[in-house]
This record gives C-alpha cells, structure tokens and sequence, in this order.
C-alpha cells in the first residue's frame, strides 16, 4: 500500500510539471514573437529544466538526509536563510523586482530565500515542539517559539511578500492545531489581532480601493484590475475543451508575465474546462498522497512535516487558482510545481522528496 501511495504522488507531481512546461514554452515564446525580442523562443524552457535538475540535485541531497536529520538541523538553517532575507533588503545585494527585494544572485542561480524558509519555519517548529514536550510546554515555550520564527516573517513581509508571509502563518495555526498547544496561547490573541488590524485596516483608503477592485476588476482596467479581468477572459474563452495547445490569445500582450501566477488562465483558455479539472484532479491527488504518508508515518516528527509539506503545497494551489478564477484577491503566489520560478520550483521538488524520504521510512519500520 505505501509503494502505491508513493507512486502516485511522484506521479501526479511529475505530470504537473510536464504540463507546466508546455504552458511554459507555449507562454513565453508568444510573448517573445509577438515582441520580437531579441533571445530564444525556448530559453525560458530551458531555464526552468534547468532549476529544475537543480532542485533534483538538492532534493536527492535531502532524500539521503532524512527528514529526521532536516528538523534536527532546521535550526541553524532558518539563521542562515533568516541572513539570506536580510541581504535581500540590502541595496546593491539584493535584487529588486517590480518594486520588491525578494532575490539574491548566487552561484549563476537567482535565489529566493522566502520559499525555502516556507518550509524551513514549520521544520523549526515542529522540532522546537517535540522538544519541549518532552517536559512541559508552557506559555514561555510558547513566546519563544513565536518570537523566533516571526523574525525571518517579518523580514519576507518587508520585502513585501504578503502572500507568502500569509501562508507561512496559516501553517503555523495548522501546526498549532496539529502539536494541540493550549486553545488559550495563540486562538484568542489571534482573533483579538484579526479584528483590531482588520478594523484599522478598513479605515485605509488603499485598503478600500484594493477591495473595490477585487470586487469589480473593471473599475481599475488599467491598473490592479487589468490581470484579474484578462484572466476571467482567457478561462471563460476556453469554454470546455479550450482553444487547442498554443491558440490562446491572452498571453500576446493582453494578461503579462502569464507564465508566472496567472499561468492557469491560459491553461484553461487552451485546454478548457477539461483541462483546468484534470489539473485540478492531479493536486487532488497529490494532496491525497501527501496526507496518507503523514497517516501512516511511524513518529509524531514525520506526521507533522509529511502533514506541513502537504498542506503548504496544496494551499498554495488553491490560493493561485482562487485568484485566477476571480474568487479571491491577488496574492502573489505561484502554482507550485507548474507555473515559471526557479526557488518556488527547486524548493518544491525538495518537499515532494522529503515526502518520498519520510514514506521510505515507513516502509522499512513496518517490515
């Protein structure tokens, strides 16, 4: 039964990353034909194979490892990436893109420290926790945790990169849920916090405006409304078998940078319907995988990182098909294993193999 359950997550993660590379190429080279601009039709194909056979080297790396091994070290890795996003901040260093610091240039490869601490934060967590159950968790257990790790998230939301510091912190109320800390530690403040910040929040203009937009994208078409409007375009032109590979006209110009969060519009422009459901089908069914491996793994340790991995990927999906579809505001956030990135790919091929890792383990300790 654990073959089965490894087999089809490498599967479906396989498959995602097949068709994110055709939408990739199909993507990239109209925009470069319909520019005329002056490199290869194929070299943003060729870079993303080439994150990618990084991130099989990393994730092998991490495969011999062990995800035992990984929460025993997460510590000094989250002060080294936690230095990573502060020399992202540094001017000169860091590199800046439409007006974030999220980059560094390392090694001929553009590094984007925030999606490795993604992972590297509930590493941390989770072997912090175990820890200290060993004796008693109390509520300065509690405050120290949350200190540590809110450093590094403070950091990603300067940069800014408020999608991803969301999703970090979901993570952590899942992991709070999942460890059962005290109600009492973090569920009342958490909601105090909602309401006075949201309550501070809607008294923003910006704030108010960005809601407007959200709700009625026509209203700003030529600003933050204009890629949510294409993308209701490009998925609703795709009907239910869609144009046909390579007939989408949204990405000549008319949604830009598609290749990156709003990829899945111009997979349902093309492949319809059908194809967003099969796309669809294959998180389902990685999600599903992820959560039995976390089920069946022999020690707390591996349930919460098998569970964490899951839900970060899984999350994360949803999120980005949310905004392209129109049913949530922009975040920012890439389709994992799918979309064009280079750290968002490498660091998600890693957690596909850290899952594959903890499943390995399982299987030898139940022989």
């Amino acid at each position: 039964m654990n073959s089965i359950h490894r087999l089809l997550l490498l599967l479906a993660a396989t498959t995602i990353f097949a068709m994110g590379l055709i939408l990739i190429f199909s993507t990239t080279s109209a925009e470069v034909l319909d520019h005329d601009l002056d490199k290869s039709t194929h070299q943003s194909l060729i870079k993303q194979i080439y994150y990618a056979a990084a991130g099989l080297v990393l994730a092998w790396g991490l495969h011999k490892i062990g995800y035992r091994n990984l929460l025993r070290y997460s510590a000094p890795l989250l002060i080294l990436f936690t230095l990573l996003l502060l020399l992202t901040l540094i001017p000169g260093i860091g590199r800046e893109v439409n007006g974030s610091r999220r980059w560094l240039n390392i090694a001929g490869l553009s590094l984007q420290p925030s999606e490795f601490v993604k992972y590297l934060i509930p590493a941390y967590f989770i072997h912090y926790v175990l820890k200290a159950q060993e004796g008693v968790f109390t509520f300065l257990h509690f405050l120290k945790l949350v200190a540590t790790v809110s450093v590094p998230m403070v950091l990603i939301l300067v940069e800014p990169n408020n999608g991803t510091t969301a999703v970090i912190a979901m993570t952590l109320v899942v992991l709070f849920l999942l460890t059962r800390i005290p109600f009492i530690y973090w569920a009342w403040p958490l909601l105090a916090f909602t309401l006075v910040v949201g309550t501070f929040a809607m008294q923003l203009p910006y704030v108010t405006a960005r809601l407007r937009v959200y709700l009625n994208p026509e209203l700003d078409l030529k600003g933050k409304g204009h890629q949510p409007h294409q993308a209701k375009i490009a998925a609703g032109s795709g009907k239910l078998f869609g144009k046909g590979p390579g007939n989408g006209l949204q990405k000549l110009s008319y949604l830009p940078e598609a290749q990156n969060d709003y990829i899945a519009a111009i997979f349902a422009e093309e492949f319809g319907f059908l194809g967003i459901l099969a796309l669809i089908t294959l998180y389902v069914i990685l999600a599903s995988q992820g959560f039995a491996i976390a089920y069946h793994c022999p020690d707390r340790g591996g349930f919460y990182m098998a569970a964490c991995i899951t839900f970060l990927i899984s999350f994360q999906a949803f999120l980005n098909l949310g905004v392209v579809s129109g049913l949530l505001p922009s975040t920012g956030l890439n389709l994992p294993l799918f979309s064009q990135g280079g750290s968002s790919l490498m660091a998600n091929i890693s957690a596909v193999f850290l899952l594959l890792n903890i499943s390995s383990y399982q299987r030898v300790e139940e022989t």
